[in-house]
């Protein structure tokens, strides 16, 4: 156990009981933060993923000169 840890366990000691209550939604919450962020950055990226144009270009040059040709007219 980390010393940080064990200070964090000696200060939860001194609270009292009717407050146990309160501390333990607060590291609930912040257990819950820390997990749905996680979760997001996943989510994301398989959002990210599935937007990711697939590569069938082989050309590149010969795909811009078509794009300015219809954009621009040839």
């Amino acid at each position: 156990m980390t010393a940080l840890r064990q200070s964090a366990i000696k200060e939860l000691e001194k609270i009292p009981e009717d407050k146990i209550s309160f501390l333990l939604q607060i590291m609930q919450g912040i257990n819950g933060l820390y997990d749905d962020e996680q979760s997001e950055r996943k989510e994301a990226f398989v959002r990210l993923e599935q937007l990711r144009k697939k590569g069938t270009v082989t050309d590149d040059a010969a795909e811009l000169a078509l794009y300015r040709e219809e954009k621009y007219g040839g």
